[in-house]
């Protein structure tokens, strides 16, 4: 049957829900704009539509790991109390899980084609933000795998074993044992408190540095300094500037002064064993 666009524009005034579904729910009800309504109300998306507008800056980061592969996701609602809510928070389960089943971690195609069981996402949220009265919005996922090594979690402010505020997944590529193990688990708290920009020097955004650089130019020669000393102060303010983004450089949290990428070399030799961290992801609310 024909579903013509007039017909399409009147259920979408009607309910303020989307063209496409407006369309589907006109096919699946001959075209009958009133048995339509209640298609659209019975899958949460009238009511859903109303509220897509709201500001979302609370919510959940969560986490699922299958053997070497990790996915993270961030999931928002309006307020922290739903954000704490147990239907919210098995949404964020299945939607982390479904996520990290879908190839790939572009959300929009995530959003337009992925499932839980054979509900899409996007209904499965609908039908969420119906029932629980807020908007909710899929805002980020990201993935992270190893070839022979561990992925290694940590949650800040828990509300489930996978659920957290802020979320850290660290991949150790190589050798594991028990000491690295725990290691890892103390560099993704580290990662969690310390908000490191970049794993390494190579990998950090140059046009980041340069512009610190700029910056720093500019306030060493208002003191009148020649350039050539000029030129060594910066380098030893990057230098500083360059342990406070970039994990690696940074001294590690646990004594306050050796830089990570040193602890790394000890535990190495110490362990006799080849070992690196090769990525990490850190998601916080709100960022």
């Amino acid at each position: 049957m024909s579903i013509n666009t007039n017909q399409i524009k009147e259920l979408r005034n009607k309910t303020g829900a989307g063209m496409l579904d407006c369309k589907k729910a006109l096919e699946e009800n001959n075209s009958n704009i009133e048995e339509a309504v209640v298609w659209l109300r019975k899958k949460g998306l009238a009511s859903a539509s109303k509220k897509a507008g709201r500001d979302t800056s609370e919510g959940v980061i969560a986490i699922h790991i299958d053997g070497n592969n990790a996915t993270i996701i961030e999931l928002n609602s309006e307020t922290d109390f739903v954000g704490k809510n147990d239907k919210f928070l098995s949404l964020a389960d299945k939607v982390v899980k479904s996520a990290h089943k879908f190839e790939g971690s572009d959300l929009h195609k995530f959003l337009e084609s992925g499932k839980h069981d054979a509900t899409p996402i996007s209904e499965l949220i609908a039908e969420h933000i119906s029932v629980i009265g807020e908007n909710i919005i899929l805002k980020r996922i990201s993935k992270i795998n190893v070839h022979k090594g561990k992925i290694i979690p940590y949650l800040h402010n828990k509300l489930s074993d996978n659920i957290g505020k802020i979320g850290v997944i660290v991949a150790v590529e190589g050798d594991i044992n028990n000491e690295i193990e725990e290691f890892g688990g103390q560099l993704a708290m580290h990662i969690a408190a310390s908000k490191p920009m970049a794993l390494n020097v190579e990998n950090l955004d140059q046009s980041i540095v340069e512009k610190e650089k700029n910056i720093l130019r500019d306030q060493a020669l208002e003191s009148g300094k020649p350039i050539d000393v000029v030129e060594k102060m910066i380098e030893g303010r990057i230098r500083k500037f360059l342990e406070e983004i970039v994990l690696l450089e940074q001294p590690f949290v646990i004594d306050g002064k050796t830089k990570i990428k040193k602890v790394v070399e000890e535990l190495k030799s110490k362990n006799n064993c080849n070992f690196s961290v090769s990525g990490y992801i850190r998601y916080e609310i709100g960022e």
